[in-house]
Protein backbone atom coordinates (compact mmCIF):
# COMPACT_ATOMS: atom_id res chain seq x y z
CA UNK A 1 0.00 0.00 0.00
CA UNK A 2 1.69 3.67 -1.34
CA UNK A 3 0.70 6.51 1.24
CA UNK A 4 1.35 8.80 -1.39
CA UNK A 5 -1.98 7.06 -3.52
CA UNK A 6 -3.89 5.94 -0.78
CA UNK A 7 -6.41 8.30 0.13
CA UNK A 8 -6.33 7.49 4.07
CA UNK A 9 -7.44 10.89 5.10
CA UNK A 10 -10.67 11.36 3.27
CA UNK A 11 -11.76 7.86 3.72
CA UNK A 12 -10.89 8.76 7.64
CA UNK A 13 -13.74 11.48 7.08
CA UNK A 14 -15.99 9.28 4.59
CA UNK A 15 -15.73 6.23 7.19
CA UNK A 16 -17.96 7.47 10.25
CA UNK A 17 -20.25 9.27 8.36
CA UNK A 18 -21.06 6.21 6.24
CA UNK A 19 -21.05 4.28 9.54
CA UNK A 20 -23.81 6.73 10.71
CA UNK A 21 -25.99 5.91 8.01
CA UNK A 22 -26.05 1.91 8.34
CA UNK A 23 -26.51 2.88 12.73
CA UNK A 24 -28.91 4.47 11.64
CA UNK A 25 -30.68 1.97 9.80
CA UNK A 26 -29.53 -0.58 11.85
CA UNK A 27 -33.01 -1.09 13.14
CA UNK A 28 -32.05 -3.60 16.77
CA UNK A 29 -30.80 -0.89 19.17
CA UNK A 30 -27.72 -3.75 20.62
CA UNK A 31 -27.13 -3.98 16.36
CA UNK A 32 -26.69 -0.22 16.29
CA UNK A 33 -24.43 0.10 19.33
CA UNK A 34 -22.14 -2.45 18.48
CA UNK A 35 -22.09 -1.23 14.23
CA UNK A 36 -21.05 1.97 15.81
CA UNK A 37 -18.02 0.81 18.29
CA UNK A 38 -17.06 -1.30 15.38
CA UNK A 39 -16.68 1.75 12.97
CA UNK A 40 -14.62 4.13 15.81
CA UNK A 41 -12.54 1.43 16.36
CA UNK A 42 -11.72 0.70 12.81
CA UNK A 43 -11.47 4.64 12.66
CA UNK A 44 -8.70 4.51 15.26
CA UNK A 45 -6.74 2.12 13.50
CA UNK A 46 -6.93 4.22 10.32
CA UNK A 47 -5.59 7.03 12.22
CA UNK A 48 -3.07 5.01 13.87
CA UNK A 49 -1.95 4.31 10.27
CA UNK A 50 -1.67 8.03 9.79
CA UNK A 51 0.42 8.05 12.56
CA UNK A 52 2.55 5.71 10.81
CA UNK A 53 2.80 6.95 7.42
CA UNK A 54 3.26 9.98 8.55
CA UNK A 55 7.06 11.68 8.71
CA UNK A 56 7.05 13.80 11.70
CA UNK A 57 10.82 14.94 10.39
CA UNK A 58 9.27 17.22 7.60
CA UNK A 59 7.49 20.04 8.91
CA UNK A 60 5.45 20.86 5.78
CA UNK A 61 1.83 19.43 4.88
CA UNK A 62 1.75 15.64 4.11
CA UNK A 63 -0.56 12.61 2.74
CA UNK A 64 -2.07 15.47 0.48
CA UNK A 65 -5.44 15.06 -1.32
CA UNK A 66 -6.46 17.44 -4.15
CA UNK A 67 -9.36 17.82 -6.14
CA UNK A 68 -11.04 20.11 -7.85
CA UNK A 69 -14.11 21.07 -6.27
CA UNK A 70 -16.00 24.54 -7.18
CA UNK A 71 -13.58 25.72 -10.35
CA UNK A 72 -15.36 28.95 -10.95
CA UNK A 73 -14.17 30.44 -7.56
CA UNK A 74 -10.73 28.44 -7.06
CA UNK A 75 -12.23 25.74 -4.17
CA UNK A 76 -10.78 22.77 -3.73
CA UNK A 77 -11.33 19.67 -2.12
CA UNK A 78 -7.82 19.79 -0.09
CA UNK A 79 -6.91 17.73 3.30
CA UNK A 80 -3.60 16.93 4.54
CA UNK A 81 -1.61 16.90 8.09
CA UNK A 82 1.03 18.41 9.59
CA UNK A 83 2.91 17.66 12.92
CA UNK A 84 0.28 20.56 14.21
CA UNK A 85 -2.70 18.51 13.56
CA UNK A 86 -1.83 14.86 13.08
CA UNK A 87 -1.85 13.56 16.51
CA UNK A 88 -5.16 15.48 16.44
CA UNK A 89 -6.83 12.27 14.39
CA UNK A 90 -6.29 9.32 16.92
CA UNK A 91 -6.85 11.22 19.72
CA UNK A 92 -10.62 12.42 18.26
CA UNK A 93 -11.07 8.66 17.53
CA UNK A 94 -10.22 7.21 20.61
CA UNK A 95 -12.30 10.15 22.49
CA UNK A 96 -15.17 9.50 20.31
CA UNK A 97 -14.95 5.63 21.08
CA UNK A 98 -14.55 6.59 24.50
CA UNK A 99 -17.89 7.90 24.28
CA UNK A 100 -19.75 5.47 22.35
CA UNK A 101 -18.69 2.90 25.27
CA UNK A 102 -19.59 4.91 27.74
CA UNK A 103 -22.89 5.64 27.05
CA UNK A 104 -23.50 1.68 26.43
CA UNK A 105 -26.22 1.63 28.80
CA UNK A 106 -27.02 4.93 29.98
CA UNK A 107 -28.66 5.90 26.63
CA UNK A 108 -32.57 4.66 26.96
CA UNK A 109 -33.95 6.41 23.96
CA UNK A 110 -33.48 6.84 19.98
CA UNK A 111 -30.38 4.97 20.82
CA UNK A 112 -29.41 4.34 16.99
CA UNK A 113 -29.32 8.32 16.28
CA UNK A 114 -27.37 8.90 19.48
CA UNK A 115 -24.70 6.63 17.98
CA UNK A 116 -25.27 7.75 14.23
CA UNK A 117 -24.61 11.31 15.30
CA UNK A 118 -21.53 10.33 17.54
CA UNK A 119 -20.04 9.20 14.54
CA UNK A 120 -21.20 11.89 11.79
CA UNK A 121 -19.33 14.30 14.50
CA UNK A 122 -16.37 11.83 14.45
CA UNK A 123 -15.88 12.19 10.95
CA UNK A 124 -16.88 16.16 10.32
CA UNK A 125 -14.44 16.67 13.58
CA UNK A 126 -11.12 14.75 11.44
CA UNK A 127 -12.56 16.94 8.36
CA UNK A 128 -11.83 19.86 10.99
CA UNK A 129 -8.25 18.86 11.52
CA UNK A 130 -7.57 17.95 8.07
CA UNK A 131 -8.99 20.51 5.58
CA UNK A 132 -6.49 22.77 4.05
CA UNK A 133 -8.74 24.38 1.97
CA UNK A 134 -10.62 27.48 4.17
CA UNK A 135 -13.96 27.08 2.16
CA UNK A 136 -13.65 23.16 3.23
CA UNK A 137 -12.42 23.84 6.98
CA UNK A 138 -15.25 26.19 6.82
CA UNK A 139 -17.85 23.58 5.45
CA UNK A 140 -16.53 21.27 8.43
CA UNK A 141 -16.79 23.87 11.08
CA UNK A 142 -20.06 24.56 10.43
CA UNK A 143 -21.22 21.05 10.07
CA UNK A 144 -20.37 20.61 13.54
CA UNK A 145 -23.61 22.14 14.70
CA UNK A 146 -26.25 19.97 13.70
CA UNK A 147 -25.37 17.33 15.63
CA UNK A 148 -24.43 18.85 18.80
CA UNK A 149 -27.26 20.75 18.94
CA UNK A 150 -29.62 17.11 18.76
CA UNK A 151 -26.53 15.48 21.44
CA UNK A 152 -27.59 18.22 23.87
CA UNK A 153 -31.06 18.64 23.33
CA UNK A 154 -32.42 14.94 23.08
CA UNK A 155 -30.55 13.21 24.99
CA UNK A 156 -29.17 15.48 27.40
CA UNK A 157 -29.87 15.28 31.46
CA UNK A 158 -30.47 18.86 32.28
CA UNK A 159 -34.25 20.18 32.63
CA UNK A 160 -32.74 23.30 30.26
CA UNK A 161 -31.07 20.95 27.93
CA UNK A 162 -33.44 22.68 25.07
CA UNK A 163 -32.46 26.19 25.96
CA UNK A 164 -28.44 25.11 26.39
CA UNK A 165 -28.50 23.44 22.53
CA UNK A 166 -29.51 26.36 21.47
CA UNK A 167 -27.33 28.85 23.21
CA UNK A 168 -24.84 26.61 21.84
CA UNK A 169 -25.64 26.92 18.29
CA UNK A 170 -26.46 30.54 18.63
CA UNK A 171 -22.84 31.26 19.80
CA UNK A 172 -21.59 29.19 17.08
CA UNK A 173 -23.18 30.66 14.43
CA UNK A 174 -21.86 34.16 14.94
CA UNK A 175 -18.36 32.57 15.35
CA UNK A 176 -18.82 31.15 12.08
CA UNK A 177 -20.35 34.79 10.79
CA UNK A 178 -16.97 36.22 11.64
CA UNK A 179 -14.76 33.48 10.13
CA UNK A 180 -16.76 33.34 6.96
CA UNK A 181 -16.14 37.27 6.82
CA UNK A 182 -12.32 37.11 7.26
CA UNK A 183 -12.61 34.03 5.14
CA UNK A 184 -13.32 36.22 1.83
CA UNK A 185 -11.14 38.72 2.81
CA UNK A 186 -8.29 36.75 2.76
CA UNK A 187 -9.55 34.90 -0.31
CA UNK A 188 -9.98 38.60 -1.89
CA UNK A 189 -6.59 40.34 -0.96
CA UNK A 190 -4.20 37.48 -1.65
CA UNK A 191 -2.84 38.30 -4.92
CA UNK A 192 -1.38 35.01 -6.88
CA UNK A 193 -1.51 34.69 -10.37
CA UNK A 194 -3.22 31.69 -11.71
CA UNK A 195 -1.88 29.57 -14.80
CA UNK A 196 -0.05 33.25 -15.94
CA UNK A 197 -3.89 34.84 -15.72
CA UNK A 198 -5.08 37.45 -13.89
CA UNK A 199 -5.34 36.88 -10.51
CA UNK A 200 -8.26 34.64 -8.63
CA UNK A 201 -9.77 34.35 -5.22
CA UNK A 202 -7.53 32.06 -2.83
CA UNK A 203 -8.80 29.60 -0.51
CA UNK A 204 -5.95 27.49 -0.66
CA UNK A 205 -3.99 27.82 3.07
CA UNK A 206 -0.63 26.72 2.03
CA UNK A 207 -0.93 29.08 -0.88
CA UNK A 208 -2.14 31.70 1.49
CA UNK A 209 0.59 31.09 4.15
CA UNK A 210 3.33 31.59 1.19
CA UNK A 211 2.20 34.82 0.23
CA UNK A 212 0.55 36.85 3.55
CA UNK A 213 -1.86 39.71 3.13
CA UNK A 214 -0.89 43.32 3.19
CA UNK A 215 0.12 44.86 6.73
CA UNK A 216 -2.83 46.90 6.48
CA UNK A 217 -5.29 44.43 6.03
CA UNK A 218 -3.76 41.81 8.75
CA UNK A 219 -5.43 43.67 11.67
CA UNK A 220 -8.72 43.12 10.58
CA UNK A 221 -8.05 39.61 9.45
CA UNK A 222 -6.10 38.40 12.79
CA UNK A 223 -9.15 40.16 15.14
CA UNK A 224 -11.58 38.55 13.17
CA UNK A 225 -10.39 35.23 12.99
CA UNK A 226 -9.64 35.65 17.10
CA UNK A 227 -13.50 36.40 17.62
CA UNK A 228 -14.50 33.25 15.84
CA UNK A 229 -12.09 30.95 17.27
CA UNK A 230 -12.16 32.52 20.65
CA UNK A 231 -15.86 31.86 20.90
CA UNK A 232 -15.27 28.49 20.48
CA UNK A 233 -12.24 27.72 22.82
CA UNK A 234 -14.25 29.31 24.37
CA UNK A 235 -12.23 32.81 26.14
CA UNK A 236 -13.57 35.16 28.29
CA UNK A 237 -16.20 36.84 27.76
CA UNK A 238 -17.59 34.29 25.25
CA UNK A 239 -17.36 31.15 27.97
CA UNK A 240 -21.07 30.81 29.32
CA UNK A 241 -22.58 28.46 27.21
CA UNK A 242 -19.26 25.97 28.35
CA UNK A 243 -21.05 25.62 31.81
CA UNK A 244 -24.31 25.48 30.26
CA UNK A 245 -23.57 22.78 28.02
CA UNK A 246 -21.68 20.65 30.13
CA UNK A 247 -24.74 21.01 32.86
CA UNK A 248 -27.67 20.34 30.77
CA UNK A 249 -26.43 17.40 28.22
CA UNK A 250 -24.90 14.16 28.48
CA UNK A 251 -21.66 13.96 29.84
CA UNK A 252 -20.40 12.17 26.85
CA UNK A 253 -21.10 15.09 25.04
CA UNK A 254 -19.23 16.81 27.73
CA UNK A 255 -16.13 14.90 27.01
CA UNK A 256 -16.03 15.75 23.68
CA UNK A 257 -16.49 19.70 24.33
CA UNK A 258 -14.14 19.70 26.86
CA UNK A 259 -11.56 17.29 25.41
CA UNK A 260 -11.38 19.02 21.76
CA UNK A 261 -10.46 22.31 21.81
CA UNK A 262 -11.33 23.24 18.19
CA UNK A 263 -11.23 26.63 18.65
CA UNK A 264 -7.34 26.87 19.86
CA UNK A 265 -6.76 24.62 17.25
CA UNK A 266 -8.29 26.98 14.83
CA UNK A 267 -6.22 29.58 16.51
CA UNK A 268 -2.98 27.84 16.14
CA UNK A 269 -3.77 26.91 12.59
CA UNK A 270 -5.23 30.12 10.84
CA UNK A 271 -5.44 33.16 13.12
CA UNK A 272 -1.48 33.11 14.17
CA UNK A 273 0.10 32.16 10.68
CA UNK A 274 -2.15 33.71 8.33
CA UNK A 275 -1.82 37.59 9.60
CA UNK A 276 1.48 36.76 10.76
CA UNK A 277 2.95 40.58 11.41
CA UNK A 278 -0.96 41.70 13.22
CA UNK A 279 0.02 38.38 15.30
CA UNK A 280 3.51 39.77 16.49
CA UNK A 281 1.56 43.02 17.11
CA UNK A 282 -1.55 41.91 18.69
CA UNK A 283 -0.19 39.13 20.04
CA UNK A 284 -0.15 41.03 23.71
CA UNK A 285 -4.50 40.97 23.00
CA UNK A 286 -4.08 37.20 22.97
CA UNK A 287 -1.77 37.02 26.11
CA UNK A 288 -4.31 39.34 28.01
CA UNK A 289 -6.77 37.47 27.40
CA UNK A 290 -5.41 34.16 27.57
CA UNK A 291 -4.41 35.29 31.08
CA UNK A 292 -7.61 36.46 32.27
CA UNK A 293 -9.48 33.07 30.94
CA UNK A 294 -6.90 31.44 33.20
CA UNK A 295 -7.16 33.11 36.69
CA UNK A 296 -11.03 34.01 36.66
CA UNK A 297 -11.47 29.75 35.15
CA UNK A 298 -9.49 28.95 37.91
CA UNK A 299 -11.46 31.15 40.70
CA UNK A 300 -14.86 30.53 39.80
CA UNK A 301 -13.98 26.66 39.65
CA UNK A 302 -13.25 27.09 43.67
CA UNK A 303 -16.49 27.54 44.52
CA UNK A 304 -17.90 24.98 42.60
CA UNK A 305 -20.11 22.21 44.53
CA UNK A 306 -20.83 20.57 41.21
CA UNK A 307 -18.15 17.83 39.59
CA UNK A 308 -19.35 18.30 35.68
CA UNK A 309 -19.27 22.40 36.31
CA UNK A 310 -16.07 22.21 38.45
CA UNK A 311 -14.50 20.20 35.00
CA UNK A 312 -16.17 22.91 32.68
CA UNK A 313 -14.57 25.63 34.40
CA UNK A 314 -11.32 24.22 35.24
CA UNK A 315 -11.57 23.23 31.01
CA UNK A 316 -11.54 27.19 30.46
CA UNK A 317 -8.85 28.08 32.74
CA UNK A 318 -6.76 25.50 31.33
CA UNK A 319 -6.99 26.83 28.00
CA UNK A 320 -6.42 30.03 28.78
CA UNK A 321 -2.97 28.84 29.67
CA UNK A 322 -2.82 27.34 26.08
CA UNK A 323 -3.66 30.50 24.61
CA UNK A 324 -0.62 32.63 27.00
CA UNK A 325 1.59 29.78 25.20
CA UNK A 326 0.40 30.35 21.95
CA UNK A 327 0.93 34.39 22.49
CA UNK A 328 4.22 33.97 23.66
CA UNK A 329 5.55 33.54 20.19
CA UNK A 330 8.69 31.19 21.35
CA UNK A 331 8.99 27.54 20.95
CA UNK A 332 8.23 26.15 24.25
CA UNK A 333 4.81 28.26 23.75
CA UNK A 334 3.83 26.25 20.88
CA UNK A 335 5.29 22.57 21.24
CA UNK A 336 3.33 23.09 25.14
CA UNK A 337 0.53 24.61 23.81
CA UNK A 338 -0.35 21.55 21.35
CA UNK A 339 1.07 19.19 24.04
CA UNK A 340 -1.38 20.37 26.43
CA UNK A 341 -4.32 20.22 23.85
CA UNK A 342 -3.19 16.73 23.38
CA UNK A 343 -3.43 16.35 27.04
CA UNK A 344 -7.04 17.81 27.28
CA UNK A 345 -8.39 14.84 25.05
CA UNK A 346 -7.12 12.41 27.66
CA UNK A 347 -7.47 13.67 31.28
CA UNK A 348 -10.53 16.39 30.55
CA UNK A 349 -12.72 14.12 28.50
CA UNK A 350 -11.84 11.11 31.09
CA UNK A 351 -12.89 13.17 33.80
CA UNK A 352 -15.99 13.87 32.20
CA UNK A 353 -16.86 10.49 31.74
CA UNK A 354 -15.97 9.65 35.38
CA UNK A 355 -18.69 12.48 36.56
CA UNK A 356 -21.19 10.41 34.08
CA UNK A 357 -20.41 6.97 35.32
CA UNK A 358 -21.08 8.97 39.20
CA UNK A 359 -24.26 10.75 37.30
CA UNK A 360 -25.85 7.76 36.53
CA UNK A 361 -25.40 5.53 39.05
CA UNK A 362 -26.24 8.53 41.77
CA UNK A 363 -28.29 11.11 40.10
CA UNK A 364 -26.14 13.61 40.71
CA UNK A 365 -22.63 14.88 41.34
CA UNK A 366 -23.14 17.90 43.65
CA UNK A 367 -20.82 17.42 46.59
CA UNK A 368 -23.33 17.46 49.05
CA UNK A 369 -24.62 14.46 47.71
CA UNK A 370 -21.43 12.91 47.72
CA UNK A 371 -18.61 12.20 50.31
CA UNK A 372 -17.01 8.55 51.39
CA UNK A 373 -17.05 7.15 47.20
CA UNK A 374 -13.70 6.19 47.90
CA UNK A 375 -14.95 3.54 50.41
CA UNK A 376 -17.47 1.95 47.82
CA UNK A 377 -15.88 2.94 44.65
CA UNK A 378 -12.19 2.34 45.15
CA UNK A 379 -11.44 1.64 41.14
CA UNK A 380 -12.93 4.61 40.35
CA UNK A 381 -11.46 6.66 42.62
CA UNK A 382 -7.99 5.85 41.62
CA UNK A 383 -8.60 6.33 37.94
CA UNK A 384 -9.90 9.78 39.30
CA UNK A 385 -6.92 10.50 40.92
CA UNK A 386 -4.75 9.77 38.52
CA UNK A 387 -6.79 12.22 35.72
CA UNK A 388 -6.68 14.64 38.54
CA UNK A 389 -3.01 14.40 39.00
CA UNK A 390 -2.51 15.42 35.47
CA UNK A 391 -4.88 18.05 35.28
CA UNK A 392 -2.86 19.47 38.02
CA UNK A 393 0.76 18.85 36.41
CA UNK A 394 2.42 16.88 38.67
CA UNK A 395 5.47 14.77 37.60
CA UNK A 396 4.47 11.57 36.40
CA UNK A 397 1.63 12.11 34.30
CA UNK A 398 1.51 13.96 30.96
CA UNK A 399 -0.07 17.03 32.41
CA UNK A 400 3.41 18.09 33.77
CA UNK A 401 5.37 18.19 30.60
CA UNK A 402 2.53 20.25 29.25
CA UNK A 403 2.82 22.55 31.92
CA UNK A 404 6.14 23.25 32.56
CA UNK A 405 6.88 24.32 28.57
CA UNK A 406 3.77 26.46 29.10
CA UNK A 407 4.51 28.14 32.16
CA UNK A 408 8.64 28.45 30.89
CA UNK A 409 6.89 30.48 27.28
CA UNK A 410 4.58 32.67 29.48
CA UNK A 411 8.29 33.41 31.87
CA UNK A 412 10.38 34.38 28.87
CA UNK A 413 7.65 36.52 26.95
CA UNK A 414 6.87 38.55 29.80
CA UNK A 415 6.87 38.21 33.61
CA UNK A 416 3.18 39.27 34.25
CA UNK A 417 2.32 35.97 31.89
CA UNK A 418 4.27 33.52 34.05
CA UNK A 419 2.90 34.97 37.48
CA UNK A 420 -0.59 33.93 36.10
CA UNK A 421 0.70 31.06 34.91
CA UNK A 422 1.75 29.90 37.94
CA UNK A 423 -1.26 30.98 40.37
CA UNK A 424 -3.41 28.97 38.21
CA UNK A 425 -1.54 26.39 38.82
CA UNK A 426 -1.57 26.69 42.32
CA UNK A 427 -5.05 27.12 42.22
CA UNK A 428 -5.86 24.16 40.08
CA UNK A 429 -4.55 22.21 42.57
CA UNK A 430 -6.89 23.76 45.24
CA UNK A 431 -10.03 23.28 43.42
CA UNK A 432 -9.44 19.95 42.16
CA UNK A 433 -7.80 18.80 45.75
CA UNK A 434 -10.70 20.27 47.87
CA UNK A 435 -13.38 18.96 45.66
CA UNK A 436 -12.08 15.52 45.42
CA UNK A 437 -11.64 15.54 49.71
CA UNK A 438 -15.84 16.46 49.64
CA UNK A 439 -16.55 13.86 47.08
CA UNK A 440 -14.42 10.90 47.81
CA UNK A 441 -12.95 10.98 51.46
CA UNK A 442 -14.36 11.46 55.13
CA UNK A 443 -17.73 9.55 56.31
CA UNK A 444 -20.46 8.40 53.85
CA UNK A 445 -23.30 10.53 54.50
CA UNK A 446 -26.02 9.19 52.39
CA UNK A 447 -27.43 5.96 52.27
CA UNK A 448 -27.75 5.58 48.52
CA UNK A 449 -23.98 6.25 48.21
CA UNK A 450 -23.72 3.00 50.34
CA UNK A 451 -25.47 0.83 47.40
CA UNK A 452 -23.12 2.58 44.73
CA UNK A 453 -21.73 -0.58 42.38
CA UNK A 454 -17.89 0.53 41.38
CA UNK A 455 -16.49 0.21 37.85
CA UNK A 456 -17.95 -2.60 35.30
CA UNK A 457 -15.74 -4.21 33.23
CA UNK A 458 -16.47 -2.26 30.02
CA UNK A 459 -16.23 1.17 32.46
CA UNK A 460 -12.76 -0.23 33.58
CA UNK A 461 -11.30 -1.25 30.10
CA UNK A 462 -12.67 2.19 28.50
CA UNK A 463 -10.49 4.01 31.16
CA UNK A 464 -7.32 1.58 31.16
CA UNK A 465 -6.21 3.07 27.72
CA UNK A 466 -6.03 6.91 28.92
CA UNK A 467 -4.74 6.14 32.30
CA UNK A 468 -1.56 4.10 30.14
CA UNK A 469 -1.29 7.30 27.65
CA UNK A 470 -1.16 9.58 30.76
CA UNK A 471 1.54 7.61 32.41
CA UNK A 472 3.54 6.61 29.09
CA UNK A 473 3.20 10.27 28.07
CA UNK A 474 4.81 11.72 31.25
CA UNK A 475 7.35 9.41 31.24
CA UNK A 476 8.15 9.91 27.73
CA UNK A 477 7.09 13.30 26.60
CA UNK A 478 9.33 13.54 23.32
CA UNK A 479 6.69 11.00 21.89
CA UNK A 480 4.80 13.94 21.18
CA UNK A 481 7.21 16.60 20.91
CA UNK A 482 8.84 15.08 18.35
CA UNK A 483 6.22 14.60 16.23
CA UNK A 484 5.40 18.69 15.90
CA UNK A 485 8.98 19.64 16.86
CA UNK A 486 9.44 20.73 12.72
CA UNK A 487 6.45 21.96 12.56
CA UNK A 488 6.41 24.01 15.63
CA UNK A 489 9.62 25.55 14.65
CA UNK A 490 7.83 26.18 10.78
CA UNK A 491 5.30 27.79 11.91
CA UNK A 492 6.72 29.88 14.45
CA UNK A 493 9.84 31.12 11.47
CA UNK A 494 6.46 32.20 9.56
CA UNK A 495 4.96 34.57 12.42
CA UNK A 496 8.32 35.91 13.25
CA UNK A 497 9.79 35.90 9.22
CA UNK A 498 12.64 34.76 9.92
CA UNK A 499 14.42 31.15 10.66
CA UNK A 500 14.26 29.97 13.86
CA UNK A 501 16.09 26.78 14.96
CA UNK A 502 14.36 24.88 17.67
CA UNK A 503 18.30 24.18 18.91
CA UNK A 504 19.03 28.10 19.39
CA UNK A 505 15.82 28.59 21.82
CA UNK A 506 16.63 28.81 25.47
CA UNK A 507 14.28 26.21 27.31
CA UNK A 508 13.10 22.92 27.16
CA UNK A 509 10.94 22.66 23.89
CA UNK A 510 11.78 20.16 21.55
CA UNK A 511 14.61 18.25 23.79
CA UNK A 512 12.45 17.42 27.04
CA UNK A 513 13.22 13.93 28.51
Amino acid sequence: MNAANFPLLSLLVVLPIAGAWATLFAGDKDRARKIAAFIAVIELVLSLLVLYWFNPDDGQFQLLERHSWIPDLNVEYLLGVDGLSVLFLPMSALVTLMAIVASWNSVQHLKPLHYALLLALEGITIGVFTALDTILFFLFWELTLPPIFFLIGLWGIGPHRRTAAVKYTLFMLFSGAALLIAIVILALNTDVPMNGNAAQMVFDLPTLLENPLPDELQGTVFLLLLLAFAVKTPLIPFHTWMPTATMEGSPQVAALLTGLKLGAYGVIRFTMPLAPSAAVEYSWILGVLGAITLIYGALIALYQTNLRRLLAYASISHVGLVIVGIASLNMQGIQGALFQLFNFTIVASSLMLIAGFIQHRLGSTEAVHLGGLAKVMPKLTCFYFLFVLASIGVPGTSGFPAELLLIISALVAHSSLGIAALAAAVLGAAYMLDFTRKAFFGPIIHQTVQQLQDLRRRELLLLCVPALLVLVFGFFPNLILHANEKAADLWLSRILEQPVKSDEVAGVGGSLE
